[in-house]
C-alpha cells in the first residue's frame, strides 16, 4: 500500500514522524485532503484539527492534532507541518489549559488600551479555547 512520510513541526520540538497512509489539513480555505502522489503545494493552515491515518501496518485508526497557524509542504512522498501551535488530541491536559487561559485572562485585564503585549495573550486564549473545545467538546469555554 502506498504511503506518505508525515512531519509535524512545532517552534520547540518535533511531534510526529513517520508514515501515514493519508491525512486532512484544516486551512484557510478548508478541509484538503492528502494522500500518496498529491500534488506539489504549499498551504497555510487555519485553527483546528489536522486528521491522520496511520498505514495498516501500524496499526490503522486514526488520531488527530490541533493545529493554529503555520504552514504544510506536500509533495508527492509526504507532508512536513510546521505549525505555530501544535498538540495531539491525546495529549491535552484540561487542567493546565485551564490555568494557562486563567492566566492569560488576567494578564490582558491588568493591560491598558493600546499595549503591544495584548495581541499575544489574546492569540494565547484562543489556542487555549481551541484545545478546550477539542478536550471537552464545548464549543465555548466560559468566560469571566
Amino acid at each position: 500500500m502506498a504511503e506518505l512520510n508525515c512531519q509535524i513541526v512545532r517552534p520547540d520540538r518535533s511531534l510526529y514522524e513517520g508514515a501515514v497512509a493519508n491525512l486532512v489539513l484544516v486551512t484557510y480555505a478548508g478541509e484538503l485532503g492528502v494522500w500518496p502522489g498529491h500534488a506539489p503545494e504549499v498551504v497555510a493552515l487555519g485553527d483546528g484539527v489536522v486528521r491522520i491515518r496511520r498505514t495498516p501496518e501500524d496499526g490503522g485508526g486514526e488520531f488527530d492534532v490541533v493545529v493554529s497557524g503555520g504552514y504544510a509542504e506536500i509533495d508527492r512522498e509526504g507532508v512536513i507541518i510546521l505549525a505555530d501551535h501544535a498538540r495531539r488530541t491525546d495529549d491535552i491536559d484540561v487542567e493546565t489549559v485551564r490555568r494557562t487561559r486563567e492566566k492569560a485572562l488576567d494578564l490582558l485585564d491588568e493591560m491598558e488600551d493600546g499595549d503591544y503585549r495584548a495581541a499575544y495573550y489574546e492569540k494565547k486564549v484562543r489556542w487555549c479555547n481551541l484545545l478546550l473545545k477539542q478536550a471537552t467538546g464545548d464549543p465555548a469555554p466560559s468566560t469571566r
